[in-house]
């Protein structure tokens, strides 16, 4: 299959572009730099010079492939309002992809975020959420979704909190970035809540099962582990870094803050039954033990 991508040199995009060509698809690829273009054709990629803001140019390499793959995103999120202009720009960019489809019983592929519900494990049966800043991306990926009334085999990825590689990525990335500028291993509350996790290659795995395979209008979720406490995942990076681990305000983790403080766990246990997905990677607390002091 000829599939493009957007968003492919990423810490999931490179590793969905790697899993593709290893498994004899062919990829074109979106590349907004010539640092970007250089590293998806060392992959063995083809590139499409662009912007993710340009949607005619997205449509155009979408109607030639025989399935898309949407992973880019805005690349702001210092605050809610470039939290919102990223969104938007990243909606529009997923419509224009999905339009381009239309029709055509092609696979198109989204990626979103697991669903957060009170007292329990999410499902794939959950719906994602409204009522935060991230309605934006529901609405989109929800749009998306319903192209299967429109004849598009579109399907989406729930990405958990941290997609690592290398004790690299996701929220536990953030977490050491912010322990690495202030010289304190954080985590707000009790750090008992729990955020889910997976490998950046089992991730890529997934993706590249729901493009070969998903029937139309299907959410799976890329959970490899369901939830590890967060007070753990800090404890593993003051460890490696050589920080005291203690307990902060969320106004400490900036915008991210009140959905760092949330317990969210989330199960793949549908998706691994009907795709047959089985991820083999290091889990979030192992892979982490690979930070670099």
């Amino acid at each position: 299959m000829h599939v493009f991508v957007t968003g492919g040199t990423g810490t999931i995009g490179s590793a969905v572009v790697r899993e593709l060509l290893d498994h004899d698809h062919t990829v074109l690829a979106l590349a907004r730099s010539d640092r970007s273009a250089a590293t998806l054709e060392a992959a063995g990629a083809e590139v499409l010079r662009g912007d993710l803001a340009d949607t005619d140019l997205l449509a155009r390499g979408a109607a030639g492939s025989e399935g898309v793959v949407s992973l880019a995103f805005g690349r702001d999120y210092g605050s809610p309002e470039a939290v919102a202009r990223s969104m938007a720009e990243e909606g529009a960019a997923m419509a224009a992809l999905g339009e381009a489809l239309v029709g055509s019983d092609r696979p198109y592929v989204v990626v979103s975020g697991t669903p957060w519900i009170p007292g329990r494990l999410s499902t794939e049966a959950d719906p994602l959420p409204t009522g935060s800043g991230l309605d934006d991306r529901a609405r989109s990926v929800g749009a998306a979704l319903a192209l299967a009334e429109r004849g598009v085999r579109s399907s989406a990825v729930r990405m958990p909190r941290t997609v690592h590689d290398h004790g690299e990525g996701g929220f536990a990335g953030l977490l050491t970035d912010l322990a690495r500028r202030t010289g304190v291993s954080a985590y707000p509350g009790d750090g008992t809540q729990r955020w889910p996790a997976v490998h950046a290659a089992d991730a890529a795995s997934l993706f590249r099962l729901a493009l070969e395979s998903a029937p139309a209008g299907t959410a799976w979720h890329a959970v490899g582990d369901e939830g590890d406490a967060v007070r753990d995942i800090a404890a593993v990076i003051g460890r490696r870094l050589g920080l005291p681990v203690e307990p902060r305000p969320v106004e400490h983790f900036g915008t991210f803050g009140p959905i760092f403080a949330m317990d969210q766990p989330s199960s793949s246990a549908h998706t691994r039954q009907a795709l047959g997905w089985t991820p083999v990677h290091p889990g979030q607390l192992e892979d982490l033990e690979l930070l670099q002091p």
